[in-house]
């Protein structure tokens, strides 16, 4: 299999340097062997596992619109307008994902950091309303997912929380730190070594198994199959 390799890192790190559409246009073969090839075959080898411990999750190898995201940045709304992304991310979505925004697996590859995340981020508020209420109606659950022993020692929860209780909840609720979080997520970093090895594709979803409490958690929480 083609995998990530040192020179995956270098074209990234150059981007980063030279992030303009002429320099992409002269590196573009450069982006096709370091970077989407390797992606395509790592996403390949995820999806041959992923039926297994989450078969309602998807890995499209796809050169667009699949599990790999687009390295074209959307500058509409910003105020940085370098138009490439310095990352590689890969999203490995809940099967309804082009219908609801569910929780799914993710891979994010830059040189400045490599982390694997599971969850949902910047839910809607319907969904983030059934996570909440979730919470409530069976904290034994929550509990469970969030401290699950081999979860809790890879993951750590992040993403952005309100600074104060959520309407309708009261601020001095037992689990109010939870339920004031915005995004239902869990973030591991790796390290970059690991990402140059053949068997990243296996090392990636032994991490996506240890997120299993926390997606099963949100995917019953959102009333989607798990």
């Amino acid at each position: 299999m083609n995998h990530f390799s040192a020179n995956t890192f270098s074209f990234l790190q150059e981007l980063a340097d030279n992030n303009s559409r002429d320099w992409f246009a002269d590196h573009k073969q450069t982006y096709e062997d370091a970077v989407r090839s390797p992606a395509l075959a790592f996403i390949e080898a995820v999806g041959q596992q992923l039926p297994a411990f989450a078969p309602h999750f998807r890995a499209d190898s796809r050169k667009m619109g699949g599990s790999l995201m687009r390295v074209h940045r959307d500058t509409r709304f910003g105020k940085d307008k370098t138009p490439y992304k310095t990352n590689i991310g890969i999203q490995f979505r809940h099967e309804v994902g082009k219908d609801v925004h569910a929780p799914g697996f993710y891979v994010h590859i830059s040189s400045a950091s490599c982390f694997v995340g599971v969850g949902i981020w910047h839910p809607p508020s319907d969904s983030l309303a059934l996570i909440r209420q979730s919470i409530i109606d069976r904290p034994q659950a929550w509990y469970d997912a969030r401290d699950e022993a081999q979860f809790s020692r890879w993951f750590a929860l992040a993403g952005e929380s309100l600074k104060t209780a959520p309407r309708g909840f009261p601020k001095d609720h037992a689990m109010i730190e939870d339920l004031r979080r915005k995004d239902f997520i869990a973030i591991s970093d790796i390290a970059p070594a690991l990402i140059e090895q053949e068997d990243f594709a296996d090392i990636v979803c032994d991490y996506f198994k240890a997120g299993l409490p926390m997606m099963q958690f949100l995917c019953k929480a959102m009333r989607l199959p798990c």
